[in-house]
């Protein structure tokens, strides 16, 4: 499956992304994917996007333009209404097989899990066509930190490998990503680190604030078990012997939903809420009216290197963040150099004193100040529509 070439000198290159998840659905991934679309239209690229439908609690609405041709097919998904686990995936890249075969392109771009990538490096192999492969994290390390068996692990690992090391193109999010995709064995001037980034066009202090009438913290996007987001409801209790009134709000969906609404139930029933999965613009609403947004990456699995988009999307706001993780994680790193917020060590009463000094100087006119500079900081260095352009640029590379 070495990369091969396509004509060149096409006055409009024909891409083809295949992905689980697109807009209407909110992700990070698919907010990545949208302005990666536009990017390439804006580029003369026509895009053929084969994805899935939406489950009914998706928000409603379209990404309809000129150049763009979104194909869904009908997907099998968990109790949640989420394409995750392997019956769901393979219910997405069997059909991905046919849907690719009669697709005309002359470069196609896959995005994980890494099955997908197989499906689109093989039939991009038959068809003699370069294929690009967004690399926003490494599969096999969040595999691993769940737990899985060590066979499960394994083959990720030959699958992710495989896939990467015969793409034209590997996007990276970050250099400590980068690090971990040239482990597996990728040719260093295969992979473009492009970034990771929000919208800030939706993601901006401008605009309107949730007002519940109270002073909440806030956390939205993934719930999984590597991220460990319960030890914010552990915190919740210190920070309410001193500010009795003060609440957590979750939003998004994940594995560790479950768990962490139990925890929740037991810990502080009438302080803590769970949302669920909003539109991007609501969300924006509730990080904007937040004292602070929640952010963590548990410690020892595996998964240091990650700098989830949540803390783009709050900083994006002028929200500050408490990041709860390793002193040595790039999380803590991005949040302790870039003025975004406090970095907690992963303890209930590190969190709790993190949150309380948010709350000690929510509203003051320093806050005030370093919520523009998050926001101004953000836009320079974190907007999407700058990642779309990168990406773009890398991706249609190959086809010269």
């Amino acid at each position: 499956m070495s990369p091969s070439r396509a004509p060149k000198n096409r006055a409009a290159p024909r891409v083809v992304l295949a992905t689980r998840l697109f807009a209407p659905e909110v992700s990070a991934g698919a907010f990545r994917l949208r302005a990666l679309t536009r990017s390439l239209i804006g580029r003369s690229a026509t895009v053929r996007v084969l994805t899935t439908t939406p489950p009914s609690t998706a928000p409603q609405g379209t990404d309809e333009q000129p150049g763009l041709e979104i194909s869904r097919f009908p997907v099998l998904r968990d109790a949640g209404g989420n394409v995750r686990g392997y019956v769901q995936y393979l219910s997405y890249d069997i059909p991905l097989v046919f849907r690719l075969l009669v697709s005309r392109y002359d470069l196609a771009v896959a995005e994980a899990p890494p099955t997908t990538g197989i499906v689109v490096a093989a039939i991009s192999a038959l068809r003699r066509r370069p294929y690009a492969y967004y690399a926003a994290d490494v599969w096999t390390d969040g595999v691993a930190a769940i737990g899985a068996p060590r066979f499960v692990v394994s083959v990720i690992r030959w699958l992710e490998g495989l896939t990467m090391r015969h793409a034209s193109t590997v996007l990276s999010i970050s250099d400590e990503v980068t690090d971990r995709i040239i482990e597996f064995g990728v040719d260093p001037a295969r992979i473009a680190t492009v970034g990771n980034g929000i919208d800030t066009e939706v993601f901006t202090p401008d605009g309107e604030a949730a007002n519940d009438g109270t002073k909440y913290f806030v956390y939205t996007g993934t719930m999984s078990e590597w991220q460990g987001a319960e030890v914010f409801i552990r915190a919740l209790p210190l920070v309410r012997e001193h500010v009795p009134d003060v609440r957590l709000r979750f939003f998004g969906q994940g594995s560790a939903e479950a768990q962490l609404r139990v925890l929740a139930a037991q810990t502080a029933p009438d302080a803590i809420t769970f949302g669920g999965v909003v539109p991007p613009e609501q969300s924006a609403e509730w990080i904007r009216g937040a004292v602070g947004a929640l952010v963590s990456i548990a410690p020892g699995l595996g998964y240091d290197f990650a700098r989830p988009t949540k803390t783009y999307a709050a900083a994006a706001c002028g929200t500050p963040v408490v990041f709860a993780g390793s002193d040595a994680s790039s999380g803590a790193a991005l949040v302790r150099e870039h003025g975004l917020g406090i970095h907690a060590s992963f303890t209930p009463e590190s969190v709790a004193a993190a949150m309380l000094e948010l709350l000690g100087e929510h509203e003051t006119a320093l806050a005030t100040e370093k919520r523009r500079d998050r926001a101004a900081w953000i836009e320079a260095n974190a907007s999407l529509r700058a990642v779309g352009d990168a990406a773009a640029d890398a991706v249609l590379r190959p086809l010269g």
